[in-house]
């Protein structure tokens, strides 16, 4: 038989005084969270697996804490990695209030676009932060009736929750005392920007019987490292001659491009000889011409190495009144100075000391980078989001990079328009919960010693 038709068995009037009541117990006996919904950036197509996913906003919402003793959970363990924290905490939130307050904006952002799959419930994998421990806590599931049906419907949601572990996604709700809980989480690179730059300097010197340049006959093959060039040694009282190979990779063959003087020697009287080995290369040849009868550039000695630099700027050497004008070519290191002034011909002709002018470094980095914003490489399009910027030392701490950024390339800021020029990058160590695991061997083995035939004793 049918229920009995005079009892109501739960009126909506019923149910809605029964919500009302738990929400008013809720306002007075809960504590305020802020509950982060997932957002999939990106997700495989073959066995739906999330590959990065992003928290953008932010909803307060009264919780009631069942935890009455402190965290639940497997609390703080050693394992063979490291320390690992395994709190938990279950919240109760009011159905009605969720579907009221949070709903209606998940749908309207997964209607623009966004991949919001469930919108009218809380969802395993969403974020809740507590702000009595400073925590976040991942929703792992959501118990959606209990208490069980009463007066035919159910007003609660209770969310187990476990301590969130960061693995790379997006935070940004806006509000610092969330996102800075990520700032030294995941895999981080230290940026070494530009400051300031300074013009480098250098100083020429000539003199007779020098080699000119260096002609190339043969570019020779299949060279993994840098070749050594050795001239031949110059007369009694003269000075040695040296070279070093540039080399180039084209159509997966590397080879010599061009070999060029560090120091053009002097008195020579016939042409040196030129030996190419080493490299793993094979092949390479070339043969050089001397000058007797006038005087030549033959080295560039570096007086400061300037600062700032990018790319090889301009060398200058003033040519004589009548001859051939020495031609150079600077080095940048990885530090953006300038380490090394290469001669690529020596002229001749010159009657006096020459003057050498270096181009100018890269200009002043401009602006302040904003915690979270997104950083874009000019010429690399590698993109990050910014964990730290410190602009005394010029150091842009960065995570959650696509791609591989160029040293030398401009990074702009997508919120703050701040522009720098990067000097160096400098990955650091994965920061994540088992970042003590070599820590804890080098202690352990303090104590016990298993290359010791008893390695629990002293005998």
């Amino acid at each position: 038989m049918a229920l009995n038709p005079f009892f109501l068995q739960g009126s909506s009037g019923e149910q809605n005084l029964v919500q009302q009541l738990i929400n008013e117990q809720l306002k007075i006996y809960g504590v305020d969270v802020t509950y982060i919904p997932r957002k999939f950036v990106r997700k495989q197509t073959i066995i739906e697996e999330v590959q990065s996913s992003k928290f953008d906003d932010n909803f307060l919402l009264e919780a009631y804490i069942n935890n009455y003793e402190g965290y639940s959970g497997a609390g703080d363990i050693m394992t063979k990695f490291g320390v690992s924290v395994r709190d938990e905490v279950s919240l109760v939130i009011s159905r009605e209030r969720f579907e009221d307050f949070i709903s209606p904006f998940l749908t309207t952002e997964a209607s623009a676009g966004d991949e919001i799959e469930v919108a009218d419930r809380p969802r395993e994998g969403d974020l809740v932060y507590f702000p009595l421990g400073k925590r976040l806590f991942e929703v792992k599931f959501v118990e959606h009736e209990k208490p069980f049906y009463q007066l035919g419907k159910n007003y609660v949601y209770e969310l187990q929750c476990e301590l969130f572990e960061y693995e790379d996604e997006v935070l940004d709700t806006t509000v610092e005392e969330i996102d800075t809980l990520i700032e030294d989480k995941g895999y981080i690179i230290d940026l070494y920007l530009f400051d300031s730059s300074s013009t480098a300097t250098a100083v020429a010197s000539t003199s007779t019987g020098y080699v000119q340049s260096i002609t190339l006959n043969d570019d020779g093959s299949g060279y993994n490292s840098t070749p050594t060039v050795a001239i031949s040694s110059a007369p009694a009282g003269g000075t040695d001659a040296e070279a070093v190979a540039i080399l180039r990779t084209k159509s997966n063959v590397t080879s010599i491009e061009q070999i060029l003087l560090t120091n053009a020697g002097a008195g020579y009287t016939v042409a040196p000889t030129i030996t190419i080995s080493g490299g793993g290369g094979v092949g390479a040849s070339a043969t050089c011409g001397i000058v007797t009868s006038s005087a030549g550039v033959n080295s560039v000695v570096i007086t400061s190495g300037g600062s700032g630099y990018s790319s090889s700027p301009t060398v200058t050497i003033a040519g004589p009144s009548v001859g051939t004008t020495a031609t150079a070519t600077a080095i940048v290191s990885a530090a953006g100075t300038i380490s090394n002034i290469y001669l690529s011909n020596t002229g001749f002709g010159y009657t006096e000391t020459p003057t050498v002018t270096i181009g100018a470094g890269a200009t002043t980095g401009i602006g302040t980078f904003w915690f979270n914003e997104e950083i874009t490489g000019s010429n690399s399009g590698a993109t990050a989001r910014v964990k730290s910027w410190d602009a005394d030392t010029n150091i842009l701490r960065i995570g959650i990079t696509t791609g591989t950024f160029f040293n030398g390339e401009t990074i702009t800021g997508a919120k703050s328009g701040a522009t720098y020029d990067i000097r160096v990058s400098s990955a650091n160590t994965v920061t994540d919960k088992y970042r003590q695991n070599e820590e804890l061997e080098l202690q352990a083995d303090n104590i016990i010693d298993f290359t010791e035939s008893n390695p629990f004793g002293t005998y």
